[in-house]
């Protein structure tokens, strides 16, 4: 430690406390007093061009506005004395006009002054030189001969400019010389040849010198090299001396490398930090030598390591200590390794660990100055008040100086300064300026009040405060203006008051205020935060492979936040897109119309926002047919077999699948190409197997995944010589076409089958299983040879054979064929009929001889008709005939379908391939009776309230003798169960019935069969109603809705059904008038009901609405209110009826109900007095009248089954009892058994969530039971309530078709 340095007690606690004074530079408003501050100044070395003017910049800000001043060469400069110099209005910058000049006279050290009454503020020292580009001293360049091998260096040397030229060899047309491995420039500009070669040989080898600031270009005396190869130099050597082989030491050859720059095995180098180091090593050699570079002791820093002028030159870039070392470059070639070790030095310029930063304190205050830089060799610190040394400076007690610190304790008003701090070492300088401002001023905040700031979604937040105190202000945030922000997570606050949020989420968005505080104020400020939601590619471009011609769509759908304004752009290949009417942009995708192969490479969409963008990127390749393979040739040429080959077409981006090798036969099939052969897309030959006689001429195809080539143009003619035929006709057949002949047929060969001139073709045939000679006959290039005077259908051995005119073909092989047919001579013998069932017979005969057959055994037939009905009443019409085949040699066949109770004849005729034999003796048999079809027709009439009429026709065919018909008929209830089924029976004459005591307004199905002695026939089923009773229905009253019209009587309605069966579908339509209304509580709707369904609601929605329809269940009612409508809208209504078993739904029409406003000021009813007791009189009198019915329950009374039925339009099922069918009686103490598959529950007690009420409700019931015809014969008993008109109790009858409308 230098002993000359002092220590106060505690001046480390001191330090400590400063800290919040060196920590943030702050900017002291231009509206407060502050000493000056220099803003701008030129670089420490100035190069100026002499063309131009010098311009020195100085720019200050302060309170009041700074004087400047400035010195030269450590002068004052007096600037108004020279009329060259200006120095601008409000500024410290000159400008120097050399125009008419010396430029040399203003060269010099100039330093920039700038003052006001707080302090004084110096710029650095300015260096002022003028730029130089002198000429090339004047010298001779000799002549240059060297013997080709060795090794040579070309000096360029150029003049001393300033700045340093850039040097570079060109030739006498301007042309720069090839550089290589072998070639290269060194950094100082000469040019080396590790060895020379006789293209060397050259007189134009010129170094240029381009000199930067002054952009001229000098050149050096060209220089001239002249190569000499040991033959030139032998002949030259003999023919002046008369010596042979003087340089038969062969100087020439091959040698190890050695170093040509630098020399010797180590070198040193020294490098400022923060500068590039440059090291290179320049080697000779034969072959020329390959340059490697390592680092001993390390690695090289590969982020900041390059290689240059072919591994010649290593450079690392912005060099540290770290880099200091030794560096190994070793050059190699075939005959040895060389190495030079150069050690680097790396010193330091000063450079900043921390420089002095502004200080603002307040009267009293403590404050402190550092000035930390670094360097190599250790830098020496001065410190400066207002310019001036600060040991030259007017004592102040108040300021202690520590080596690179200054402390300032309880500072006065008045005792504003600028202190210097200038870091130096040998290589170097630091300065920098920084004042001490010593003011009392409230909290300032100089953040714009109510800035918005906008961040993406997960992403740093900043929200600035910028403020300005003495004493400095203490900021604190909230947020909402309520909520106080800690500094702890996801928030952070800086020490110059910025607010932090680490990663951003939409519930940071809002208000945010912070406020900035000293011991003289207050001040706060609003900013606003806005979280945006991220720009995110939901749908990225995808990879395309296009065919030329056609069109490439890219997409890139894109999502982002809807109050950000979005722009797409596309890139092709990192750049624009061409201008090309065929690329469309349109708002998410891309589409290139009519692609080409330019049009090839990577795309990229890119979207854009004020705050963020996301890119994706897809490739497009345009892929096209191969073009045509080119360059057929045929080699290896024997006989049969020649080798083909091609070379490939252009592929365009789709690699070829195979290639196609045609052939045309110039001689027999001249125009046509025919397939030969494929081979692989990788092969570029093919061995072809040729035939005879053929002129051949090759064409190749390639094949890839768009399609095929273009033919290839045609090989040359070859040629193959004739020779016998290879193969015989084929397809060879021997078939007679009439008796006593047999036509030998086959495929002929083609040309190129003919292996020869002279085609011809050898027909041999003779009789089988009999020996004799082959007959034979040659006949010329036709297809087919005709045999007369065969026997009728006998087989034949057949060959045919091909020959020409150079031999004759394989032995062929032998066929079978057969001679002529005749019609068969006999018919089947022993036919006789075997009858199975009224609609099956099967006939059975004997086969005829084969000899008989003549011919190919094709089967039988059989011919029958019918001929008659057994019934007397039917007419004698006889029926067309019918035929059955039965392939095969057969003796038996069935004939099904026949008609009961009838007459059949028949025969039998035996088939060959000419026709049909004679036919056998006719056979006749009879079918028995069978049942009877279903009746013609079953209509119902007359409809009566308890009655129908029904009408039926007799059966089309009756199959037998007719005994009569059978009746059954069943009640079916509104949810389509059946009741039990009644029998009738009828004579064969009766049509007609009238069927009475049936229940009003219910619907019936009817089961109508004929039968015979066999049994009955099909059913015809048909389904009826009966008419309703009107009397029974009373209009139904709700108090202030109005009456509800009763429905209509229903219309009787039929339906025909093909099978009978447990579930019947509703009929009719089921729906009448829909009346609405509206009242205060909700809306009414109406509506006349006249089917069975088991589940109806109503429906309703909004207008214009697409929301799902609400529904709401009236099973049993046909009034309904729907309740919580909004006031002010309107809804479309409707009633629909549906049941699970049946997928038909039954609608009404829609209707519009409009819900009136309700007014603005109202009075709530609830609160009124009067509706209070008006309600509590009401409960008390329901409660008593609750308990009058309560007691007269107890006492037995009954209650009539009419007024309930008329209140209630549709009572649930009634329960039967299972053993005997008949319903049951209704009763409360009696247990009731369910109907067959109804839903009742098993305590034989209808459902009561089913329907509102049911006959069980009504109790005490008389016995009832059903008469033979199934009409209900029970009657109920009760009291009935006394009438308003009449006064007085009456009973009453119970009615059966009140009994049955349980099953409507």
């Amino acid at each position: 430690m230098d002993g000359n340095r002092k220590w106060v007690p505690g001046f480390e606690a001191v330090l400590l406390i400063l800290l919040s004074h060196t920590a943030v530079a702050l900017e002291v408003p231009l509206d407060l007093p502050q000493p000056p501050t220099i803003t701008l100044q030129s670089p420490k070395d100035y190069i100026f061009d002499p063309r131009e003017n010098i311009v020195i910049h100085c720019e200050a800000k302060g309170k009041p506005q700074p004087s400047f001043s400035w010195t030269r060469n450590g002068s004052h400069f007096d600037v108004e004395k020279d009329s060259k110099v200006l120095m601008k209005p409000g500024s410290g910058t000159l400008v120097i006009d050399i125009s008419q000049e010396k430029a040399e006279a203003y060269e010099g050290t100039y330093q920039c002054t700038a003052h006001n009454e707080h302090g004084t503020a110096v710029s650095n020292n300015i260096i002022i030189r003028q730029s130089r580009s002198p000429l090339w001293s004047k010298e001779r360049n000799e002549a240059i001969v060297v013997q080709m091998g060795v090794s040579l260096v070309l000096q360029c040397r150029p003049p001393a400019g300033l700045p340093p030229p850039v040097i570079f060899w060109m030739d006498n047309n301007f042309q720069r010389l090839p550089l290589d491995k072998r070639v290269s420039q060194a950094l100082n500009g000469d040019l080396y040849f590790s060895n020379v070669l006789p293209e060397d040989t050259r007189s134009d080898y010129i170094c240029y010198a381009r000199f930067p600031h002054t952009q001229t270009i000098q050149q050096k005396q060209p220089i001239s090299v002249t190569v000499l190869d040991m033959e030139t130099i032998n002949a030259t050597v003999a023919a002046l001396y008369n010596i042979t082989d003087f340089y038969s030491g062969s100087p020439e050859g091959e040698r190890r490398p050695g170093f040509m720059l630098p020399l010797g095995t180590t070198s040193t180098q020294m490098v400022l930090r923060g500068e590039t180091l440059e090291l290179e090593c320049i080697a000779d050699g034969l072959p020329t030598p390959d340059i490697s570079w390592q680092k001993d002791g390390g690695e090289l820093p590969s982020s900041r390591t390059s290689f240059h002028n072919f591994k010649k030159t290593l450079k690392i870039s912005d060099v540290n200590e770290a880099d200091g070392g030794a560096y190994r470059c070793t050059a190699t070639n075939n005959l040895g390794t060389v190495h030079h070790i150069i050690k680097v030095t790396v010193n330091a310029a000063p450079f900043w660990v921390s420089a002095p930063r502004n200080l603002i304190l307040a009267p009293n205050e403590t404050g402190i100055l550092t000035c930390r830089v670094s360097g190599e060799p250790k830098p020496q610190i001065s410190w400066f008040v207002n310019g001036v040394p600060i040991e030259n400076a007017p004592e102040d007690h108040s300021r202690k100086v520590d080596d690179d610190t200054v402390i300032l304790s309880s500072v006065q008003s008045g005792s504003s300064a600028v202190y210097q701090c200038n870091a130096s070492n040998a290589f170097g300088y630091l300065m920098a300026n920084a004042f001490v401002s010593v003011l009392a001023e409230p909290p300032r905040v100089l953040t714009p009040p109510n800035r918005v700031y906008q961040v993406i979604t997960n992403s740093p937040a900043l929200l600035h405060c910028a403020s300005f105190g003495s004493p400095i202000p203490t900021i604190t945030w909230f947020k909402d203006s309520q909520i106080s922000i800690k500094n702890s997570d996801p928030y952070v606050i800086h020490e110059d008051g910025t607010l932090e949020i680490h990663v951003a989420q939409p519930l940071n968005s809002g208000k945010y205020t912070c406020i900035a505080t000293n011991n003289l104020g207050i001040k706060e400020n609003h900013v606003f935060l806005e979280v945006k939601e991220p720009t995110r590619i939901l749908k990225q471009p995808e990879y395309k492979v296009v065919q030329r011609g056609l069109s490439a769509v890219f997409e890139c759908k894109v999502k982002h936040d809807p109050s950000l304004v979005p722009t797409m752009t596309w890139l092709k290949d990192k750049g624009e897109l061409p201008d090309d009417e065929r690329f469309e942009v349109d708002t998410d995708s891309l589409i290139i119309k009519d692609v080409t192969d330019e049009d090839e490479g990577t795309y990229t969409c890119i979207m854009n926002t004020t705050l963020d963008q996301d890119s994706a990127s897809a490739m497009l390749t345009v892929v096209e047919k191969p073009d045509s393979p080119a360059d057929l040739e045929l080699t290896d040429q024997t006989e049969r077999t020649v080798q083909l080959t091609w070379t490939p077409g252009d592929e365009h981006n789709s690699p070829t699948q195979k290639f196609l090798i045609q052939y045309e036969d110039l001689l027999h099939e001249p125009g046509v190409w025919i397939n030969l052969t494929e081979v692989a897309g990788t092969s570029t030959t093919a061995q072809l197997n040729l035939s005879p006689y053929v002129y051949y001429s090759f064409r190749v195809r390639a094949l890839n995944n768009v399609g095929y080539s273009e033919p290839s143009q045609p090989s040359r003619q070859y040629r193959t010589n004739p020779a016998a035929p290879d193969e015989n006709p084929s397809d060879v057949h021997g078939v007679g076409l009439e008796p006593g002949n047999l036509v030998i047929s086959w495929t002929p060969l083609t040309g190129f089958q003919s292996n020869g001139p002279g085609l011809e073709y050898k027909v041999q045939w003779r009789q089988k299983d009999i020996e004799e000679n082959w007959s034979s006959k040659n006949v010329a290039n036709v297809s087919q040879f005709v045999v007369s005077g065969t026997p009728t259908y006998v087989p034949y051995e057949i060959k045919v054979q091909a020959l020409n005119d150079y031999g004759s073909g394989p032995d062929p092989e032998v066929v079978i064929g057969y001679s002529g047919e005749d019609l068969p001579l006999s018919a089947p013998d022993s036919v006789r009929v075997m009858v199975h069932s009224s609609t099956l017979a099967e006939v059975h005969w004997e086969p005829v001889a084969f000899p008989s057959v003549r011919g190919k055994l094709q089967g039988y037939k059989v011919y029958y008709c019918r001929e008659r009905g057994l019934q007397e009443t039917e007419k004698e019409t006889k029926q067309e005939e019918q035929v059955l085949s039965f392939s095969g040699n057969r003796s038996e066949g069935r004939l099904p379908g026949l008609q009961p109770y009838s007459v059949y004849s028949l025969f039998v005729k035996v088939l060959n391939s000419k026709g049909e034999g004679p036919p056998s003796p006719s056979k006749t048999f009879e079918t028995p009776e069978g049942v009877p079809e279903q009746p013609s027709f079953l209509n119902v009439v007359n409809h009566g309230m308890d009655s129908l009429t029904l009408e039926w026709g007799p059966p089309t065919n009756n199959n037998g003798r007719l005994a009569g018909y059978t009746l059954k008929y069943q009640p079916v209830n509104y949810t389509s169960e059946l009741g039990p089924v009644k029998v009738m029976t009828f004579l064969a004459n009766e049509t007609t019935i009238t069927l009475g005591n049936l229940n009003a307004s219910m619907l019936y199905k009817f089961y109508l069969s004929a039968r015979t002695i066999k049994g009955p026939g099909p059913d015809i089923t048909q389904e009826a109603s009966t008419a309703m009773d009107t009397t029974r229905t009373q209009p139904t009253v709700e108090t202030g809705k109005g009456p509800t019209e009763p429905p209509h009587p229903t219309s009787p309605i039929t339906q025909s059904l093909h099978s009978p069966f447990h579930k019947v579908p509703p009929v009719g339509p089921a729906f009448g008038t829909v009346n609405t209304s509206v009242s205060e509580d909700g809306a009414v709707i109406t509506w006349e009901y006249f089917g069975h369904h088991k589940n109806v609601y109503v429906e309703y929605i909004v207008e214009n609405s697409k929301e799902d329809w609400k529904k709401e269940m009236v099973n049993g009612s046909h009034s309904h209110m729907i309740k919580g409508l909004k006031p002010g809208m309107s809804y479309r209504v409707r009633v629909v009826a549906k049941d699970a078993a049946d997928p038909t739904v039954h609608s009404t029409d829609e209707v519009l109900v409009t819900v009136p406003a309700v007014p603005s000021r109202q009075v709530d009813i609830a609160t009124q007095g009067w509706f209070i007791g008006l309600m509590c009189a009401i409960a008390l009198l329901i409660l008593v009248l609750l308990i009058v019915c309560f007691i007269k329950r107890n006492k037995g009374g009954k209650y009539p089954v009419k007024e309930k039925e008329d209140a209630h339009q549709d009572p649930e099922i009634q329960p039967m009892k299972e053993d005997d069918g008949t319903f049951g009686e209704y009763s409360d103490t009696e247990d009731h058994k369910p109907l067959k598959g109804s839903r009742t529950p098993s305590n034989g007690t209808v459902r009561r969530d089913e329907s509102d009420d049911s006959l069980v409700d009504y109790g005490e019931g008389g016995d009832g039971q059903f008469n033979e015809d199934g009409s209900f014969i029970g009657q109920y008993s009760g009291k009935k309530e006394k009438d308003t008109h009449e006064g007085n109790e009456s009973s009453e009858a119970p009615s059966p078709v009140n009994a049955m409308n349980s099953f409507v």
